[in-house]
């Protein structure tokens, strides 16, 4: 398989040109037309020599991914189900609001943190994806968009534990952020995280503006180690520790994210509990009410329940929102399309 155009830094893709004989900037009229121009063929490319785009079709894959399946929803967010080289499935998922136009990732086929939950780690991990399958990921989204629509927001919160593959994200991040890429201002991404603690430190030493965002889900550690496996290995002070390190380092505030799961971690007990942990911390909390997914039991909470959890959380001064729900219509949660295709594969005689 030829090695797909997105995976090429700006320097490797200079290097190319030059060992083809072109001047080094033909890099840059190349990288125009993947990131800022939305082709999908080679021969779109009209600026760039008709013999150095014979080479580049001979050699490298403008797409290595394919759309396995797009959904759309009424509200305006639609999915897409890539299948990647090698046959595994990824998915990523574009929400539209008045605003903003923001494109949600995946950094793993599959995840192995374990969250009880969640749709995307049912069938555990298999691999990190590469740079560039990162990147097609919001390639492919860029061109759903209409003429006058651009990408405002990159959240890294699809399949996967971003963090564990942060050799081959952070390369997707700075092309993204790059001018001759999409441009795209560090503040602008969102990184969500399980907890790695020493992974969110070396995240901060990064140097760039990224918003980070952790998912909490329970407010102490024995609720923690039922809902996030992985905790108990962690736990939430060494989590909380690494944090305060992230604040103090970037200046950036941390979000909390919490999947609110009915009758298992919505009660006013949990709500004044969360308040307390995070007393004293800038910080914010974004809850998530469960979109449900047949094959993990869990249900949304009530919405009194949840009104109430927030009241609790807003008279201690703890600023709280809840994530609108996107796609309600269509495979919304993180992980349902990718699962449902896999399922269906298994079923085939």
């Amino acid at each position: 398989m030829n090695r797909p155009l997105a995976d090429f830094t700006k320097d490797e893709l200079e290097a190319w040109c030059e060992q083809h004989g072109a001047p080094g900037y033909r890099a840059v009229q190349i990288r125009r037309w993947l990131y800022g121009k939305r082709v999908n063929d080679f021969d779109a490319m009209h600026d760039v020599p008709a013999k150095l785009r014979e080479c580049l079709k001979s050699e490298i894959a403008l797409f290595a991914s394919e759309i396995l399946a797009h959904q759309q929803a009424s509200d305006g967010t639609e999915k897409l189900l890539l299948q990647l080289h090698d046959g595994h499935r990824v998915e990523c998922v574009l929400m539209r609001e008045p605003k903003r136009r923001t494109v949600c990732i995946s950094t793993q086929v599959g995840c192995g943190m374990g969250c009880v939950f969640c749709a995307s780690g049912l069938l555990g991990l298999t691999r990190n994806l590469t740079t560039g399958e990162i990147l097609e990921q919001i390639l492919r989204i860029d061109r759903l968009l209409g003429r006058d629509e651009r990408l405002t927001n990159v959240v890294v919160m699809g399949i996967g534990e971003p963090l564990a593959n942060l050799q081959n994200l952070l390369p997707a991040l700075e092309t993204l952020n790059e001018k001759g890429g999409m441009g795209l201002g560090a503040r602008r991404i969102t990184i969500s995280t399980v907890g790695l603690p020493e992974k969110i430190r070396e995240l901060a030493q990064f140097g760039k503006q990224f918003n980070l965002a952790v998912s909490l889900h329970a407010p102490n550690d024995k609720l923690r180690d039922r809902l996030v496996p992985v905790n108990d290995k962690i736990g939430l002070d060494a989590i909380l520790q690494a944090t305060d390190d992230f604040f103090e380092t970037t200046g950036r505030r941390v979000t909390f994210e919490y999947v609110v799961l009915g009758g298992v971690n919505d009660g006013m007990e949990q709500a004044r509990e969360l308040a307390t942990l995070l007393r004293g911390r800038n910080a914010h909390v974004n809850l998530i009410p469960m979109n449900p997914v047949e094959e993990t039991g869990f249900d949304a909470p009530l919405q009194a329940r949840l009104r109430q959890f927030v009241e609790t959380l807003e008279q201690t001064g703890t600023p709280t929102t809840i994530r609108k729900r996107k796609g309600a219509d269509i495979d919304a949660a993180c992980g349902q399309l990718r699962l449902k295709k896999e399922q269906t594969v298994e079923l085939q005689p």
